[in-house]
């Protein structure tokens, strides 16, 4: 993975964030997977984690190949905590474009990102039912801590997702 680049996102980056998750979305469908749809997320929700907290790009060979968003608070999962983590979410990969490892590399990037604001733990949180995503998570050193039974995500109805940490 040492060919992977990492930058925060810019508001023009905006068009390029929706088709990766719409991209990640339609192959989660592919696979049976039920957490995101296509076009549940245009632009004007990806300028408002940039001004509200971090967006960052992965990019190979001058092509992003991925990216996530790091937030400083997740109340509507996490409720309210000390300032002593980064919160992980929409990790998302080109799986036509994005080397082996990629979607590791990346998490371990936000690791370091959160470590060095000065946060101990990353954490995060992933739809209840996707077990092949939670294990995917578990397997790198993440801990299922518990589910927060009715997250409202903007998805419409509540709906109840697994809490996962790790300590830094």
């Amino acid at each position: 993975m040492n060919d992977l680049g990492f930058r925060l996102a810019e508001h023009s980056d905006a068009p390029l964030l929706v088709r990766l998750r719409d991209g990640a979305a339609r192959w989660m469908l592919e696979r049976g997977i039920d957490q995101w749809k296509p076009g549940e997320m245009g632009e004007d929700h990806f300028r408002a984690r940039m001004a509200e907290g971090e967006v960052w790009l992965a990019e190979n060979g001058g092509r992003v190949v991925g990216g996530w968003e790091l937030w400083w608070t997740d109340e509507a999962a996490w409720g309210v905590r000390p300032p002593d983590a980064g919160y992980v979410h929409r990790l998302m990969v080109d799986r036509a474009a994005a080397p082996r490892g990629a979607g590791r590399a990346m998490l371990a990037e936000a690791e370091r990102r959160t470590a060095a604001a000065g946060r101990g733990w990353v954490r995060l949180d992933c739809v209840a039912g996707n077990l092949q995503l939670r294990g995917w998570y578990e397997a790198a050193g993440y801990t299922v801590v518990g589910e927060q039974p009715r997250k409202q995500g903007g998805k419409g109805s509540p709906y109840a997702v697994t809490l996962l940490e790790k300590k830094l």
